[in-house]
């Protein structure tokens, strides 16, 4: 025992020499505030304050065409975007044509000028049944529940979004309000995700907490009028990398290593907006630039001496035959994740998938746009609703 004791404290010294070695100014930085959130009592409190350092470090060079799509859709869209928010109805119709009922494409589509859904996140609120339900030992391991009180008594079907923010945010106060809003309104019961993040948690910790609420949704939603064997996974950007991952990867212990054998962490569809597939390709500087990020902040491990790790985490190598039915969002001006990745995920799956393959990219559009674009965004949660509706009559007929 001595001696594996000294064995491990020698690989823990080189670890550290070699990181030393190679960090950047910014490094540092990260360490510090990572360290920071440890701090007893005032520690999760400061996680904000990590996730806004590393970012800021590690996503600088994203930040300015973020922050330009929100003020173009804050101050309204301009001639030619106005022409491209017109023929959304026509592409929404025409993505969801054959896997959508007809009757249910005949409905208009709402297009009318809306606020941003991040202004009106506060009062669609007014769905949490209970906030802050544990999904596991870990403070952080938490959810709201949304539910409508004239749906109780049903077995609803059930949506587990889980909120984005470059891995190295997790909180549920904000995102995805608009779908949930939506979906409960029509009796289904929303769960909504917090789980750790980076840089104080190292992937894939984000992984883990997002299947031990899946878990948790089987064996517990029941309890909230969920029917449980009916769980759909949905995410926006980080989120929508998780959940993509945790849809392709039902059951696989390599995700689940601290929940029990018989935990049930499949998932019945997917929905993924804006997400990410790859994390392996380097083929251009922006590539490259998103990959030394994932380096440096949420892997903390070069891909060079771990390339299983990046491979595993990669939702594009993980495609098969039994993926649940996906619907991938993905706008055509997509500063942050080009729009060619999601179109060579849809296609990889399409390829070998038995399921539907649901793909609509709305062109014009960037980043975010669920938080900042009320008028697309009520359209695409539309085309949400009814695809998810579709799914699941046919899952009840079968």
């Amino acid at each position: 025992m001595p001696f594996k004791d000294a064995g491990q404290a020698v690989r823990s010294v080189r670890t550290y020499v070699r990181w030393v070695r190679r960090a950047k100014p910014g490094d540092y930085v990260i360490a510090l505030c990572a360290a920071s959130t440890a701090t007893p009592v005032i520690g999760r409190h400061l996680q904000p304050i990590s996730g806004m350092a590393a970012l800021g470090v590690g996503g600088k060079t994203y930040l300015p065409g973020i922050v330009f799509a929100m003020a173009r859709a804050r101050f309204g869209p301009g001639g030619s975007q106005r022409q491209l928010l017109a023929q959304t109805p026509a592409l929404l119709t025409e993505a969801l044509q054959n896997i959508v009922s007809a009757e249910d494409l005949a409905d208009p589509w709402p297009l009318h000028r809306q606020p941003a859904p991040m202004w009106k996140a506060a009062g669609q609120r007014r769905y949490v049944h209970r906030s802050s339900v544990s999904y596991g030992d870990h403070p952080s391991q938490v959810l709201d529940v949304w539910r409508s009180a004239e749906h109780i008594g049903t077995a609803a079907p059930v949506l587990v979004y889980i909120p984005g923010g470059a891995w190295v945010f997790g909180s549920r106060k904000l995102q995805g309000h608009a779908l949930m809003a939506h979906l409960v309104r029509r009796g289904w019961v929303c769960l909504s995700l917090e789980y750790r993040t980076s840089p104080q948690y190292r992937w894939p910790r984000q992984m883990t907490d997002v299947k031990a609420a899946i878990a948790w949704a089987r064996a517990n939603v029941a309890d909230f009028g969920g029917d449980p064997n009916f769980v759909v996974a949905a995410g926006c950007s980080a989120g929508g990398h998780l959940a993509t991952l945790a849809g392709l990867t039902a059951n696989d212990p390599q995700w689940q290593p601290e929940l029990p054998t018989d935990a049930e962490t499949s998932v019945d569809a997917v929905v993924s907006l804006y997400g990410l597939y790859d994390w392996q390709d380097r083929s251009t500087a922006q590539r490259a630039r998103f990959m030394e990020f994932l380096e440096r902040v949420i892997v903390k491990r070069s891909q060079v001496r771990h390339p299983e790790v990046f491979d595993a985490a990669s939702p594009v190598n993980r495609v098969h035959a039994g993926a649940p039915p996906f619907l991938v969002i993905h706008g055509s001006r997509d500063s942050l994740i080009p729009v060619d990745e999601a179109r060579t995920f849809v296609n990889k799956l399409r390829a070998v998938s038995t399921s539907t393959v649901c793909y609509v990219e709305l062109p014009g559009v960037g980043h975010g746009f669920d938080l900042v674009d009320g008028t697309r965004t009520g359209a695409v949660v539309a085309a949400i609703g009814r695809f998810l509706r579709q799914i699941h009559q046919d899952r009840s007929a079968a």
